[in-house]
């Protein structure tokens, strides 16, 4: 399973720093969309240096205009996401995109319906990520989520995860064997050694 950091509310000089220092240690490395709302993607684009190891996700959220956001957005991303709850037009939109450049359609499936989630679930080399809503007050078991997702859209090939996720959770999830990456933020990003803090979700994914 691949470790995503998730980098966002700080500075990009910041965020930048964090890229270096998490780049040979976790699979990829995303800066998320009040990062980009901050500094725009001509910035992140001009000051950020070619990642070595990690991929690049850029968490634009794309809900219309999908081909030029996502066009601009591949000028530095890896992948980039989109909202289920985008027409089911631009979603394609973007696969192909996406599929033409050779990088990768994320899909953020928060707050999607089971009757929408079923118009969207036919594009396989997209990774469908099922995201908790950081303002959402209920309670989410990642594994749970994870598992009644996977039995109710079986053709689904790449599923990502994020939301409050620890170390416990990162380990169950490993160990479950159906999600693909889990995304991980301040559990990482807001220790006092990010590095060490990676290493030790890497460790316990890979037991």
């Amino acid at each position: 399973m691949d470790l995503q950091v998730a980098i966002d509310r700080v500075t990009l000089d910041k965020a930048i720093d964090l890229a270096k220092q998490l780049d040979t240690q976790v699979d990829v490395i995303e800066f998320g969309t009040s990062l980009i709302k901050d500094y725009g993607l001509e910035q992140i684009h001009a000051q950020l240096p070619k990642l070595q190891h990690a991929k690049l996700l850029l968490d634009l959220k794309t809900i219309d205009e999908g081909e030029y956001e996502f066009d601009k957005g591949f000028a530095t991303g890896d992948i980039l996401t989109a909202m289920g709850a985008a027409s089911a037009d631009t979603l394609t939109k973007v696969y192909a995109l996406s599929q033409s450049r050779g990088k990768q359609l994320f899909i953020d499936m928060m707050e999607i319906a089971a009757d929408k989630t079923a118009q969207i679930v036919d594009h396989p080399a997209a990774i469908y990520g099922i995201h908790h809503a950081k303002d959402s007050k209920a309670g989410f078991d990642a594994a749970a989520t994870v598992a009644a997702f996977h039995e109710d859209y079986p053709m689904v090939q790449h599923i990502s995860v994020a939301g409050g996720i620890d170390l416990a959770m990162a380990q169950k999830l490993a160990t479950q064997g159906i999600a693909e990456s889990v995304i991980v933020g301040s559990a990482i990003v807001k220790t006092a050694d990010p590095v060490a803090a990676a290493q030790k979700f890497m460790e316990v994914m890979h037991k």
